[in-house]
């Protein structure tokens, strides 16, 4: 085509003798050479145009990458600004009083019970199928409430009777704490427990504690103290008359249960001694009975702690050595007075405890309770769970290896195993200098569960439900008690499958990620891996980090700058507490340091990690209609994971509250302003930043 044009575009001076003739030649030669490089220049610079704008990230269509979309959709508010405001940017619309970690807690209980409630869904021998059997069994509410207090009342009489309610056939009072202990799991004067020690060599040895008290009965001083009181007579007063008690002699004796309560609570030590002091002492089983010799130990331990053997020799860790004097002491007072009343004191105790197991009208008694306290001390009452998440729980607890292997085959598959695998390689390299094991997923019981350990043969289900979860108790007991005789020669995870809460082993010097923590929103090998990287991976390094935790305290680090280490850490504190907070939030730097650096740091880690992944692997993907590239979907994937109601922040949380830990790590990341293209000098792209790790 520009062959012909130039032709026909001969001027006169085509006459001219050769020479010129020549130079003409040879200018038009040039002119052609140019005009057909601009046409290959811009054909090509339309063909790349065309090429790149085709092949670049393409977006996610998959069915949990739309989820994930409409979640980041009605969370955030795309009208404000991120470079002055990014908290509001990805969390303007939330409205949600719990962390990421609890709503995801809680749908990994969904999880469970669609599995729970699907028995079809999986082939079963009788063994798991009792698992199955238990759930039902405690969403039968019809069952329960027409069994009434029927069920509770027979495993009084097995403890001799109450004498307010009726026939009371006193037993020894070793034999009946015995049996409250073994058989129904309550421990109304001391806790008693088998775990490793807190100090090396960490060994498993059986630790005495104080109880556990429904109520905080402290000084009489305290403010609401006579109110408190009043709540809670009110409360035993409600549940003796659920079994059937005269009312003026439940009145009586509940009245005496709050006075041993009340002075069981004095014999503490007060938290700041507890803190100064040891934090056990060890002694022999024969050195206790001869300090708190009321108890009859060899024989209550023995019984609780079966198939161990026990000898007056055995040692044990007790937790405040005081507190089992003077406990003993008052048994003994009581013993030789009001023996009827300390009878009572059980029974009212193990009713609290059995709470869960019983039917509506002694739940509601105990769901009052909570609220009355709450309103009378400032706190947040229990949450009421619905049905099926309390059977969950409880199934859960009861039945672990069934569980744990059904919820890894079914949220933890290969697929996802592999997606973990192929972003950890690049998290864990700081593994290879700290010579760190990291562990994700589950545990290898779960992973290749073994049909042994899922034959439940000393559990008997019914003829009640109260029956059938105290046959469920003890069996738990006796499989946690067996777990700690047996060989354990690597790490003894800590967190089951479906948990959320990763953690760090000092003794073990391992860090663990469950299965639970690795699921939407936070990870899925469907999901662009900027989304990846972003929530899990700075989840994953954020927790890395706290090995070296040790090295931010004074004199943690011999061989670091300790100038240099300090001048960082005021700088991370001063930068954090330069950013506005909303109404009603605090930050307590002095408290929160730790963590603070853990997120600032893990984000780092984690952009990092993304990085090298961009280099080693293509075909990445992003999130369609939200207009975001692959760095800035990370950013925005990292704010996801904090997104929460400031106000909702408990004032003694370790961590910053959610906007400064959406801000403080961002604007701390000159790749956050690149990619977002933040104005020098606006809140996400400050003068100046802090260097920490």
């Amino acid at each position: 085509v520009f062959t012909s044009w130039l032709s026909a575009q001969r001027s006169p001076e085509e006459g001219l003798p050769a020479v010129h003739s020549r130079q003409w030649a040879m200018a038009r030669r040039a002119l052609m050479t140019v005009l057909l490089f601009s046409l290959i220049l811009g054909g090509s610079l339309l063909l790349w145009g065309y090429v790149f704008k085709g092949c670049g990230p393409a977006h996610c269509e998959m069915p949990v990458c739309r989820d994930l979309l409409s979640l980041y959709l009605a969370s955030g508010n795309t009208s404000v600004a991120p470079c002055t405001d990014f908290f509001s940017f990805a969390c303007g619309n939330t409205n949600r009083t719990t962390s990421s970690f609890q709503a995801l807690a809680k749908e990994n209980k969904r999880r469970l019970q669609r599995i729970l409630e699907a028995p079809g869904s999986w082939r079963l021998d009788s063994g798991e199928e009792k698992a199955f059997q238990f759930y039902s069994s405690c969403m039968d509410t019809g069952a329960i409430e027409g069994a009434g207090a029927g069920p509770l009342r027979q495993v009084i009489e097995e403890l001799g009777g109450w004498p307010v309610s009726g026939d009371w056939t006193p037993l020894d009072f070793n034999r009946t704490l015995s049996l409250l202990m073994s058989q129904y799991g309550h421990f109304p004067f001391f806790r008693a427990y088998l775990r490793p020690l807190p100090t090396p060599p960490y060994t498993p040895v059986i630790q005495i504690d104080q109880p556990e008290f429904d109520v905080p009965l402290k000084q009489k001083q305290e403010m609401n103290y006579a109110q408190i009181l009043r709540e809670y007579l009110t409360y035993l007063n409600r549940l003796g008359t659920l079994l059937g008690g005269d009312p003026n002699k439940v009145g009586e004796h509940a009245s005496f249960s709050i006075s041993i309560n009340s002075q069981l609570y004095q014999f503490l030590r007060p938290p700041e001694q507890q803190a100064q002091g040891k934090l056990f002492q060890m002694v022999t089983i024969d050195q206790l009975q001869e300090m708190a010799p009321a108890i009859d130990w060899l024989s209550c331990l023995q019984a609780t702690f079966a198939p161990m053997s026990l000898s007056p020799s055995h040692p044990v860790a007790v937790h405040d050595l005081e507190y089992l004097k003077n406990m003993s002491q008052l048994v003994e007072k009581q013993l030789s007075k009001h023996r009827d009343f300390l009878q009572s004191h059980m029974i009212l105790g193990l009713v609290g405890t059995l709470s869960p197991a019983l039917d509506s009208k002694f739940q509601e008694a105990r769901r009052l309770l909570s609220q009355k306290l709450g309103e009378l001390t400032g706190r947040p009452p229990t949450p009421a769970h619905p049905r099926w998440m309390t059977c969950v729980e409880k199934t859960a607890a009861f039945f672990k290896p069934t569980l744990a292997a059904l919820f890894v085959r079914e949220a933890f598959g290969p697929s996802t195993r592999s997606a973990v695998r192929e972003g950890s390689f690049h998290l864990c390299v700081s593994s290879q200098v700290t010579q760190l094991q990291v562990k994700m997923g589950a545990p290898e019981w779960a992973l290749k569960p073994d049909p042994a350990r899922q034959e439940y043969n000393d559990i008997q289900l019914g003829p009640s439900f109260l029956q059938s979860f105290l046959s469920c108790v003890r069996s738990r007991r006796a499989r946690v008690i067996r777990s700690f005789l047996q060989p354990f020669p690597n790490h003894r995870w800590q967190v089951l499958p479906w948990g959320v809460n990763a953690y760090y082993s000092i003794p073990d010097h391992v860090v663990v990620f469950p299965a639970g923590l690795l699921q939407p929103p936070f990870f899925h090998p469907g999901y662009p891996r900027a989304v990846n990287f972003g929530a899990a991976g700075s989840v994953m390094a954020h927790e890395l980090l706290h090995i070296f935790y040790q090295l931010l305290f004074p004199g943690g680090c011999p061989a670091c700058d300790t100038h240099a280490l300090q001048g960082a850490l005021v700088c991370l504190e001063r930068h954090y507490a330069a950013f506005p907070l909303p109404n009603g939030t605090f930050f307590n730097g002095s408290r929160t340091f730790l963590e603070d650096a853990a997120d600032t740091g893990g984000l780092a880690i984690a952009l990092q990690a993304y990085n090298k992944r961009l280099l080693w692997y293509r075909g990445e993907t992003t999130l369609p209609s939200l207009n975001l590239s692959p760095w800035q979907l990370f950013f925005r994937s990292y704010a996801q994971v904090m997104c929460r109601d400031p106000s909702t922040q408990d004032p003694q949380d370790t961590h910053s509250p959610p906007t400064l830990r959406i801000h403080g790590p961002l604007s701390n990341s000159p790749a956050f302003a690149r990619h977002f293209h933040c104005p020098h000098g606006t809140l996400m792209n400050p003068s100046s930043r802090c260097q920490l790790w």
